[in-house]
């Protein structure tokens, strides 16, 4: 059996100094063990998916990240595993707990994932290893992983038993309540612009230092058809998972990071919100494209005309959020907030409809995640 210290020392020797995730009782003595030492961050996610985003952001800002998760979190975990860390060429060490592994009882929401965790890993094309169950392969296997993942630049999991890591008190100081911030209600009423116009207005207004993270679908597209930029990081499927990677930046750069949401991609991933009020980086800005509708899939409705995106903003402990529905307001809003500490949201009601003729990103993932990781490795 380890101790905490023995793994968390090895890792920390190999590089990796990044943690996130959602728990599980098999994970807690090495959460725990994590939280408790100062000069490590582990980032308490809202759902397994949102952990690999955020850990997706820290390494493209220069980190070695680990996340941890229980098995059944696994599928939760898969489409940006598949979507975001495959194409992107992002590698993570992941650490999934076998629950319901085969000849040990477990609860009955753990037996099948306990039988085809191994599998399910391979089917994603992830490699993995049993967790090192002793102090004396793990210099070794955390080399192994690393070395692994540097030539494929592909995740790398280790799969851990029951029992593999000992108690592990939790040294933490319970949370203080937040205090809510402010919302501004700039909406007129009128015609909304479109989501081109706000994007041409953005990349007027947008400092060349800024890192900038843009949804999936066509937000993404529109902004490479009309500037492509190295600070301009376009996702491709992972949809929500944009608010999770421009946290993970913001938290390891001093540059002040944006994220281009939209209103499907925000609902899908909600629990966001609350994880980036929580950590409270002071250099993010994230601007809410609302067009009520999956606008890449037909224009089918969201449910986001009965959604406040401003209140839920406040409520979930950003410094501030506001909502608008006309370019001067958005101008307004947005050089205000990049001048003033964050988190902060602009929830921008626009119309649905896209460029014509709109094209893809003619770079692909990988070289744009090269691309935007040196962009943030440049002295400002």
């Amino acid at each position: 059996m380890l101790r905490a210290k023995d793994f968390i020392d090895n890792a920390t020797r190999q590089g990796f100094n990044f943690y996130t995730g959602v728990p599980c009782s098999y994970l807690t003595p090495l959460i725990n063990g994590v939280i408790s030492q100062a000069d490590l961050q582990y980032v308490g996610a809202a759902s397994e998916g949102e952990a690999v985003g955020i850990a997706a952001g820290a390494w493209l800002a220069g980190r070695r990240c680990v996340v941890m998760c229980q098995n059944s979190g696994l599928g939760n975990a898969i489409n940006p595993l598949t979507s975001l860390n495959a194409p992107f060429g992002i590698p993570t060490l992941l650490i999934v707990t076998w629950r319901g592994q085969p000849g040990h009882p477990d609860e009955p929401q753990h037996q099948l994932m306990g039988r085809i965790t191994g599998e399910m890993l391979s089917l994603i094309e992830v490699d993995h290893a049993p967790f090192p169950d002793s102090p004396e392969y793990l210099a070794e296997a955390l080399a192994d992983a690393r070395s692994r993942m540097d030539g494929t630049r592909r995740p790398f999991a280790f799969v851990m038993a029951e029992g593999t890591v000992e108690s592990e008190p939790l040294r933490v100081k319970p949370r203080a309540l937040w205090k809510c911030g402010a919302t501004d209600d700039r909406c007129r009423g009128g015609e909304p612009p479109s989501r081109a116009q706000i994007l041409e207005r953005f990349l007027e207004l947008v400092d060349p230092a800024c890192a900038v993270i843009a949804t999936t679908g066509k937000t993404g597209r529109e902004l490479f058809m009309l500037a492509d930029r190295p600070q301009q990081l376009y996702l491709v499927g992972s949809m929500g998972c944009a608010s999770g990677v421009g946290l993970g930046v913001a938290l390891n750069s001093e540059r002040r990071v944006v994220v281009l949401d939209g209103d499907g991609a925000a609902l899908m991933k909600l629990g966001t919100f609350a994880t980036i009020g929580a950590c409270a980086p002071q250099n993010l800005v994230h601007i809410l494209l609302d067009n009520g509708v999956h606008d890449s899939t037909g224009g089918q409705p969201t449910v986001s005309a009965s959604v406040r995106f401003d209140n839920v903003a406040q409520a979930c402990g950003y410094a501030r959020a506001a909502s608008c529905d006309d370019l001067n307001a958005f101008e307004e809003l947005f050089l205000a907030y990049c001048a003033l500490p964050g988190p902060s949201l602009i929830h921008v009601r626009i119309l649905p409809g896209s460029l014509a003729r709109l094209i893809r990103p003619t770079v692909t993932p990988a070289e744009v995640a090269l691309r935007f990781k040196a962009f943030l490795a440049q002295r400002r």
